[in-house]
């Protein structure tokens, strides 16, 4: 089984093959995000809530800003 290397410097994230940082897909949902980050990640929030209308109700434009804020 292969596996790609990731540079350590991207929080865990990989480069697509443009070397571009890839995107949480939108429809993403909160519960799958919570077994990433924790179960602290987005307190109050349903399970199953879309990342992106949690960044819409949030104002965030990306997951990255997201964290950012909840610092």
């Amino acid at each position: 089984m292969a596996r790609h290397h990731c540079n350590e410097g991207l929080d865990d994230r990989c480069r697509d093959e443009d070397g571009s940082i890839r995107r949480k897909r939108g429809d993403t949902l909160v519960g799958t995000l919570r077994g990433e980050y924790g179960d602290a990640f987005a307190p109050g929030v349903r399970s199953d809530k879309r990342l992106d209308s949690l960044l819409d109700e949030t104002g965030a434009n990306s997951l990255s800003e997201y964290l950012r804020q909840r610092r």
